[in-house]
């Protein structure tokens, strides 16, 4: 792969903030975006706190047509899409559209839709013989993940390469890496790449509740999420989207785009070990983090930020610690590592898309956003957290990571365009 790949567009819906301005001011002000449900009832749920999204479709774009259309997911992605097209300053219309691709990862697709139509169609459940008619002519959209895709490259006419990536929480990284991967081959000049999930649903919380992952500060839901603290006791289930234009970069060059940093490094790995569990090594998480940084050509001594998962599970936290300790060496120690998870919560297929999105613009900005909730050291995460307030810092080399249910482990290395 000869070919660099430059972000020129960022858009986002995120929880607390519409739009990449909106997300980066939360970011950097420590705020939190986690609070109690309030799409459904979740009284009956172990856990019931979320990082929900204040969203207006209309306010957004979004016609009535669309907005019966499309399940919130793709919402997300339709109006995060059209911002990064927006701030690319890219002209669609003028591209071979065989040349554009869309790539969108999600861990649950259609799951709102899917869930509100069968409580319809089943009278909430009570009754075993249905009557299709009830049913939205719209459901078969939200049964098949590809609809995402499918409405990101109506957006765009883009009649390239169209890939739906499913691999559970690094879904957003992963999605983001083969769109570079596709434009460093040459099998495309510009993709549509990100993801978007909207996972605040009653079966998707109860599946969480089941396994005991999330947390039950329910009581105080804003300093719930708290990666890396002693007390930390699950994550906090979030929805979002980040969308992405991508383009090789002498291509991006030529038409004078601005960039906020190149895809210089990609990887991802499966640890082959268990549906939840975690090797308490993280020999899987620090072999993508050292692979990424050998395509990016970048010694572990060359990090200014790591972007962790930081989901605030208690083997989640003390997997990764170990896993940057062994990709990083003695670096590890010197390095800030934070989680903006600590305040937009996880958003399951969504959150590495997202998590990129903060990594660009904290380049773009000079500054490291903080570990929101991060209070009380545990001694077996002993690592430089960026506690509660940004850190301003010329980050010329980023390092973001993802870990999924399934041992998915995957990282991506971000670059300044001017110090590649």
């Amino acid at each position: 792969m000869n070919r660099s790949v430059a972000i020129t567009g960022i858009g986002v819906v995120a929880p607390g903030g519409i739009g990449r301005k909106a997300f980066w001011d939360l970011l950097v002000s420590g705020r939190t975006a986690t609070r109690t449900i309030s799409l459904f009832d979740p009284g009956r749920f172990r856990s019931r706190m979320a990082a929900e999204v204040d969203f207006d479709p209309a306010l957004h774009g979004l016609t009535p047509r669309e907005v019966r259309r499309l399940d919130r997911a793709a919402q997300f992605a339709v109006v995060s899409a059209r911002e990064c097209i927006a701030d690319s300053g890219l002209e669609f219309a003028a591209l071979d559209p065989h040349r554009v691709g869309v790539s969108v990862g999600s861990a649950v697709g259609g799951t709102t839709t899917l869930e509100q139509e069968y409580l319809v169609l089943s009278d909430s459940g009570r009754k075993w013989e249905v009557d299709g008619a009830y049913l939205s002519p719209h459901l078969y959209d939200a049964f098949v993940p590809s609809s995402l895709a499918a409405e990101v490259a109506w957006t765009a006419g883009a009649e390239g390469p169209a890939t739906v990536v499913s691999t559970g929480c690094t879904s957003g990284l992963d999605a983001v890496g083969h769109a570079r991967d596709l434009i460093a081959e040459g099998s495309a000049d510009v993709m549509l790449a990100g993801a978007a999930d909207t996972p605040i649903s009653p079966i998707a919380v109860a599946c969480f509740d089941a396994v005991r992952a999330t947390s039950v500060r329910n009581d105080d839901p804003a300093h719930a999420s708290r990666p890396f603290d002693r007390g930390r006791d699950g994550f906090v289930i979030a929805e979002g989207a980040a969308m992405f234009v991508l383009e090789e970069l002498e291509h991006a060059r030529a038409r004078g785009a601005h960039v906020y940093g190149l895809l210089s490094g990609y990887a991802t790995r499966c640890n082959a070990y268990h549906m939840t569990g975690l090797k308490k090594d993280g020999r899987e998480m620090a072999e993508a983090v050292r692979f990424a940084l050998a395509e990016a050509r970048r010694a572990p001594e060359a990090v200014d930020y790591v972007n962790a998962h930081g989901s605030g599970t208690k083997q989640n936290d003390r997997h990764e610690t170990m896993a940057f300790k062994l990709a990083l060496g003695d670096h590890a120690y010197r390095v800030p590592v934070s989680s903006i998870k600590s305040m937009v919560g996880h958003s399951l297929g969504a959150i590495g898309s997202i998590e990129i999105a903060a990594c660009a613009l904290a380049m773009e900005y000079g500054a490291v956003p903080p570990t929101a909730n991060l209070h009380e050291r545990d001694p077996e995460c002993d690592l430089d957290y960026v506690p509660n307030e940004a850190r301003e810092a010329r980050l010329d080399t980023v390092v973001s990571v993802g870990s999924g249910f399934g041992g998915f482990q995957s990282a991506m290395v971000l670059t300044r365009a001017d110090a590649a």
